[in-house]
This record gives C-alpha cells, structure tokens and sequence, in this order.
C-alpha cells in the first residue's frame, strides 16, 4: 500500500507541487490581511479579500506556470531554483500592484501594505516549504550516525571543491576543518560555514594540529603537476587518501557522497587532458564506416568508444576472441544511430576480412589486434608471433588497399624501437610492410607508436594490485627497471589525432612523457593500500626473456618533428629495411613455422636491422 502511494506521488509529482503552490498563493493573499489588520479584519475589507482572492490566484498561477517553477527538483533546490521563484514572484506582484492601483474601481480600496506584504509572505512560504522539503529528505538519506565523524580536509577551491564542501558539510559522517588551495586571495573566507585556510602546501603544518583524518583531492579540472604536487604532499603524511571522479565524470553537474573514492595509482601517474580536434575529427567518421580490429582488447574497446562519439555511420568490432568481444558489447551504450557489429575473425582468415568487406567497405580500419605479451611470446611462440603480427597486419592492410580504404592506422609499440624481443621486431616488421604498401594515391597507411598504458591486460598495475591484495610479495624484475605510461582513454585519443593528421607513411610518436621507474611505482601502489612499505616485501626476480631495462621511443638513428599537436611528433625512419619488398619478408615469415626459434631469431636480424637478440 505504501509503495503504491509512493508510486502515484512519483507519478504525479509536478500536479502535487502545482496544488502546492496554489494553496500557498491563496494562504499568503489571506495572511496578508491578517498581519495588516492585526487578526481583525474588518466585515468589507473581509469581503474584498475573498472577492479579490481569485484575481490574485489567476494572475501568479499564470505567470508561475510562464517560470515552471513547479517542476523544479526539491530535493536539489539551488540559488537558481529560488532566483527563478523571486522573478516570478517579482512579475506576478507587479502585475497585481499595476492593477489594484490604477484599474481597481471598487470599495473600499485594497491596502497598499497587502500589496508589499503579499509577495514577502509568498517568498517565505514557497522558499520555506522547499527548504524544509530538502532538509527532510537530507536527514532521511543522512541520518543520525553514531559513527564518529571523519576529520576531513579537502584540497582545492574550484567550483568542485566548493560542490563537495556543500555536499558533506550537510553529512554527520564527516567533519569538515578547512579547505586548501593555490588561489591565496580566497584565504580568510568561508564556504558553508567551512574555512579556507590557504595553500595547500600549509598541510603538513595542519596535519597535526588539526588532528586531520582524512584528505579529500577536489581538483579534476586543474593541471595534472598541481594535482601532483598534492598528492606528493599528503603522501608523506599518515592520512587516508580520497579523491573525486575527473571533471568528465562530473557531467550530470551534481557531486554525491558515492563519487568519493579511493585515490589509486592512475591519479599519480596521470597526465593532463587531451586536446583533441573535434572538427577534424567528426568530418573524418561521421556518417562513415569504421572498422577496429582487436576491439576486445584494452586500446581497441577503447578506442570503439572514442569513435562512437563522432556518430559514424556503421562500426565493425572485429576480435579472435568472443569473450573480449561479448565484454565490449555489454560494456557499449550509444544513444546515437550508429550501427554496430561485432565480428568473431582472425585478422589472418585473408578469405573471411576481404568477405566481410566486400560487404561493407569501411573508410577508415583502426589495426590495434596483435599479441603484446613480451616473454610469452619470446619462447615456443616465436612464429606465431610474427605471423599474427606482421603478416596479420600485411594482410588486412592489403585488403584495404584492393578496397582503396581511405585510411589504415596501425596502432604500434615503444618495443619496436631498437626491439630485444621477438614482440617489438614482429611490430617493426608490420611497420615496414605498411610503409611499402604505401603508393602516392590510394589508402592512406598511418603508424602510431606508445608505450604501456595503464591497468591494460598485461599490465603491471593489475599484477601489482593482485598482489598486494594476496599479501606479497610484490614482484619486480630489476631495481632500475623503468616504463612510460598514459592512460588508455588518453593512447585511444591521440590514435585518432594521429589518424586524422596523416598523409600517409608517417609514423606518429606520441608525447609519453617521464619514464616512471618501476620499483617506485610499486612502493605507491603499496602506500595507496593503506598498508606500510614494511607490510609487503618487494621482490626482485630478474628481467624476463627479451625484457629491456628502459624503453625508447626513438632508434637511435632517427629523428623527430614537431607537428601541430603537441604530443604528437613524426618519427623519421631509416631507409635500410625499406629496401626488402613485402613478397620476399611474407615468404620468409610462412617458412617460420618450421624453423627452430633460435634460427628465426638468428635470421630476424637481416629483415629488422636494430633486432638485437636477447640473452
């Protein structure tokens, strides 16, 4: 019974809130009068006021309605709901003070004081009843808790660090000492009753005195080294790390307790937000036909999604793999018109991609499928390695050239630089054979190389955080080992820069930035879960088959040049492996298969010059 009550409430809420206002105008004409008269109003005035009652309810419904005031959300009343409530109050007053001035003939005359004292009376009550309306359903969502509250400080007086004070000033569960940030001149002033105690940088000084808890990181809009240099500060202090959602999952425009969350990993190693061009970019897909082989995994799912929002016309995810792909379609909601399929195919099946687009000839192909795995494929996979990832890459790229694609973009590896494994020089191998299909029309073939990028399958902070999570030892293969990173939705975005830029041949390096040492990213991920260095033991277990120390970005005998984004350069590659033709490197990879690996690795050398054999 009191779910269907609930129900027709729910169902009817902007008739409620209407009835509402109506019976609040009429209440607030009447004590008007009272107040006037002094709970004694006279018989005729009495009768005027009954007999007027209607003009004034006629005159403020219609220009409440005019305003909408009545669907406003109470619950999440705001400055602009009570603004909108003041001007239409304003209006309708001024209309009724027009009328009973110099239209109204009739006596006795309506007091000049009803007139001011009417719409005083309608801000009390409409204002009134919807702030008591808000902090009812605030104490029923809160309630009374005899958890102490945490003592808490949040970082940053941006509008979302001023959007969290309001939203857990009002919580039981949280004691609000102060806010900090870099803007100096707010120092002194309050929000919500909450002090801005200056910069952030005053926080050790804080630390004890205030006998602060809990830091809360409320800066997703600022530039990732001024979100470092918090982060780097509070820790070295003993305090429970929390941080909001980036500005991008601040969309809806509200903050809630549940958007608080642990700050990890990626919040240290991030980097500040891609400035992508949009124009560009939608001209290229919209209305278009675009193919991502690999879409299952981590750069290709991504990559689906960057892509989905410029509204091309059809999308074909294309996987080996039916779990990664039955994962992507649960993951993918899109609102707009674009069709997707998703195609269980092996990039290798030369019969069933050139069926697939003979079908549907797609204007741009995203080429991210390859094995990535470095040790597992430095032994007992050595051909099957090479197979997938060059000669898989030659034929699908081939088939876009019989199709004149407009473009093929193959999303390539740090590790194909000066390759010590079997992975990076089949990647540099797949390189070569896009760069010699190339001719001065037809498709378009695009490289893009980067390093690792966060929390993808392989990864080392998804083995970290399994670790650290069964109690260590966390694993490290060398205490001088060091690895770029950014994050996949950042690698994804800058793929598609890269694609829309290129003319064809190129091969785009993106801007990774510092390398981050290893040994130091596992002593944060420790940190971050709350536990001492002491409690989890790091242990060193030696560089892994074709495993480098450091990672580059550029041979040794290349050079680089700027283009007009600025994490992007174009990488000027060397001529010596341009002169094999790709009949003579696929016939060499089809013999593989019966070649022992240490042979194929001996003969690698002679297709990919820099290929330095692992020991």
């Amino acid at each position: 019974m009191i779910n269907k009550i609930q129900h027709l409430i729910v169902k009817n809420r902007n008739l409620i809130v209407f009835i509402h206002d109506l019976i609040v105008i009429a209440l607030a004409w009447i004590a008007a009068y009272i107040i006037r008269f002094n709970f004694e109003i006279p018989d005729a005035q009495y009768i005027s006021m009954m007999s007027n009652l209607s003009t004034a309810l006629i005159v403020q419904v219609i220009i409440f309605l005019g305003f909408r005031i009545h669907r406003a959300s109470w619950r999440h009343s705001s400055i602009i709901d009570i603004r909108t409530i003041a001007l239409a109050i304003f209006c309708s007053s001024l209309l009724l003070a027009i009328y009973f001035t110099f239209f109204y003939t009739q006596q006795p005359v309506i007091p000049r004081s009803i007139i001011i004292l009417n719409p005083l009376l309608l801000i009390l009550f409409l204002f009134g009843s919807r702030i008591i309306y808000r902090w009812l359903r605030e104490y029923k969502e809160y309630g009374v808790t005899s958890i102490k509250p945490k003592n808490a400080i949040i970082l940053g007086t941006s509008k979302e660090g001023v959007l969290l004070v309001k939203t857990l000033a009002r919580n039981p569960n949280w004691h609000l000492l102060g806010l900090l940030g870099s803007d100096i001149s707010l120092k002194g002033r309050e929000i919500s009753g909450v002090k801005i105690l200056g910069d952030i940088k005053l926080l050790p000084k804080l630390y004890k005195k205030l006998k602060i808890e809990t830091a809360i990181i409320a800066m997703p809009s600022s530039d990732f080294e001024e979100r470092k240099i918090a982060l780097n500060i509070i820790k070295d202090l003993d305090l429970e790390l929390l941080t909001i959602p980036n500005f991008e999952d601040l969309s809806s425009g509200r903050l809630s307790v549940s958007q608080i969350r642990q700050v990890d990993v990626e919040d240290l190693l991030g980097r500040d937000a891609v400035n992508l061009d949009n124009s560009g970019l939608k001209k290229l897909i919209q209305n278009d036909i675009v193919m991502i082989s690999g879409a299952g995994g981590s750069i290709g799912s991504e990559l689906t999604r960057q892509v989905l929002k410029f509204k091309p016309k059809t999308v074909f995810c294309v996987d080996i793999s039916e779990a990664a792909l039955y994962q992507l379609e649960q993951s993918i909601y899109s609102q707009s018109k674009t069709k997707i399929f998703f195609v269980v195919a092996d990039i290798k099946n030369e019969k069933r991609i050139t069926d697939l687009f003979h079908r549907h000839i797609p204007s741009l192909v995203f080429h991210a499928a390859a094995y990535k795995h470095v040790p597992l494929m430095e032994t007992e996979n050595v051909s099957e390695v090479l197979i997938n990832n060059a000669k898989g890459t030659f034929i699908i790229a081939n088939i876009c050239k019989k199709f004149n694609v407009k473009k093929f973009v193959l999303v390539s590896t740090d590790k194909a630089i000066n390759p010590t494994n079997v992975m990076g020089a089949s990647k540099r191998l797949a390189e070569i054979l896009c760069q010699n299909l190339q001719s001065k029309t037809g498709t378009e073939f695009i490289t893009v190389r980067f390093g690792n990028v966060l929390g993808s399958s392989g990864s080392v902070i998804p083995l970290f955080k399994k670790q650290i999570e069964m109690g260590g030892p966390v694993t490290v293969t060398h205490r001088d080992i060091t690895r770029y990173f950014m994050s996949i939705s950042e690698a994804s975005q800058l793929v598609l820069q890269a694609g829309m830029m290129g003319l064809g041949a190129e091969i785009f390096v993106l801007e990774m930035g510092k390398p981050i040492k290893i040994l130091d990213l596992a002593k944060d991920m420790i940190g971050l879960s709350g536990l001492h260095k002491d409690e989890i033991k790091i242990k060193f277990t030696g560089l892994r088959p074709g495993e480098k120390l450091f990672e580059e970005l550029l041979a040794d005998h290349e050079l680089t040049k700027p283009t007009i984004h600025k994490k992007i350069r174009i990488a000027a590659t060397s001529n010596l492996e341009k002169n094999f033709s790709n009949k003579a490197i696929i016939e060499w990879i089809n013999q593989t298969s019966s070649i022992d690996e240490v042979k194929i690795k001996k003969e690698l050398k002679q297709w990919v010059r820099d290929y330095k054999i692992s020991k």
